[in-house]
């Protein structure tokens, strides 16, 4: 487990970036009420990453609307973004003024902190509506709300990103990030607004976290090591999802992740690893520890779909080459809204290996008369403890399930 390491370096980290120091306050730099404050802001951000001692970059509590902010190191010293009012995009995404599909970025700083209580308003509303990526291939990319990438030693929290475009928040390529007092929030129906999006990156930690949303809480890409996510609570949305992954050739291994004490409320899923069948990508995900786990009337508390073809729109002629192992699956308990609780629908070519699973105690409480079930294929668990259902019921014939996004 690497809990109390990550705690500690969150400790050293907070210490450090949350010294005031000089005040960046963009009032000083121009912005007013009612106008665009993207030309003060960056003249405030190249304020801060100049200055030789710790600093604050101040966005007093208030309306404010931002078109785009595309930040950059190095910084000198710590940088804490004290974002204590509304910052809102313009409803229409063709406002965008630099078509990078990011509203808000942040790339090649240390030692950052963003934090407040503020909230970062994408005002997605007109571009869900607009949104036809399940059936057009070549649609338009939208903005995500909060792009990070290549930031290290750095704590998000207390801190709203509502109603993004498109993902809320990305975090790529960065090492000992903590999202922490953390909030998402977006209806059921936004479209491809992701909570957090992590891939490429070294310790990240997501703990006491509210994520509402219309897709995952929180996804998982390639490359990917020792990722913490206790204490969040997921609902509406789709769960928290590894993958999917296999569609590029590219990709390399995940491992160490730790999904503990957290709250599925409503979901489509609860854990969900998905890989793409037909694909050429080679790779392992590995290391994966699932415990104390609720979930709420959720769709498919725990689902390993190796044969992921949303739409219909890949060929199921070869199985995925991707490689599940050493898994921890422990007290999961609640209600499901479907019969069939868990799935663990595996590669035909690469079975998954050494899954433990311990306790379980799922309910099914939907309103037809079914058993309840649990699916396996390619899939030979050690159990200890109470599984209830009956996991890997040979005398059960699950229906094949629906494929969702």
């Amino acid at each position: 487990m690497l809990f109390p390491v990550v705690l500690v370096v969150l400790q050293l980290v907070a210490t450090k970036v949350n010294s005031q120091g000089t005040v960046f306050d963009i009032r000083k730099y121009g912005a007013a009420a009612g106008g665009d404050v993207s030309e003060a802001l960056m003249k405030a951000w190249k304020d801060a990453i100049a200055s030789p001692t710790p600093c604050q970059i101040l966005i007093p509590k208030g309306d404010w609307t931002l078109s785009q902010a595309h930040m950059a190191g190095p910084n000198k010293s710590p940088i804490n973004l004290v974002v204590e009012g509304n910052l809102k995009a313009y409803p229409d995404p063709a406002k965008l003024p630099v078509k990078t599909y990011e509203w808000v970025t942040i790339n090649y700083v240390n030692f950052l902190t963003i934090s407040g209580g503020g909230v970062f308003d994408g005002q997605g509303k007109q571009a869900w509506a607009a949104n036809d990526c399940n059936k057009n291939k070549n649609c338009a990319k939208l903005p995500i709300n909060l792009s990070l990438n290549f930031i290290n030693n750095s704590v998000i929290q207390d801190v709203t990103t509502k109603d993004s475009k498109n993902f809320h928040v990305n975090c790529i390529s960065s090492g000992n990030v903590t999202f922490k007092n953390f909030k998402v929030s977006a209806p059921e129906e936004s479209i491809n607004t992701d909570g957090i999006h992590i891939a490429r990156s070294d310790k990240i930690t997501v703990i006491d976290t509210v994520i509402e949303t219309g897709d995952d809480c929180i996804s998982m890409g390639d490359e990917l090591t020792n990722v913490l996510i206790k204490n969040v609570k997921c609902g509406p949305g789709h769960g928290i999802s590894i993958g999917s992954l296999g569609k590029n050739p590219q990709e390399k291994d995940i491992k160490g992740i730790t999904v503990q004490n957290c709250t599925f409320t409503n979901t489509q899923n609860g854990i969900r690893i998905k890989t793409w069948p037909s694909a050429p990508a080679v790779l392992t995900i590995s290391d994966l520890h699932f415990l104390d786990l609720t979930m709420v009337n959720t769709s498919s508390p725990i689902i390993f779909d190796q044969q992921y073809c949303p739409w219909n729109l890949c060929s199921l002629d070869k199985p995925s080459n991707i490689q599940i192992s050493d898994v921890e699956i422990a007290n999961i308990k609640g209600t499901s809204a479907t019969s069939e609780v868990l799935t663990f629908s595996c590669s035909s070519s690469k079975p998954c290996q050494g899954v433990k699973v311990g306790a379980v105690d799922l309910t099914y409480v939907g309103s037809e008369p079914e058993p309840t079930t649990t699916r396996c294929e390619n899939f030979k668990p050690v159990l200890s403890g109470t599984q209830k259902p009956a996991l890997c019921d040979a005398a059960a014939k699950p229906k094949p399930k629906a494929q969702p996004k």
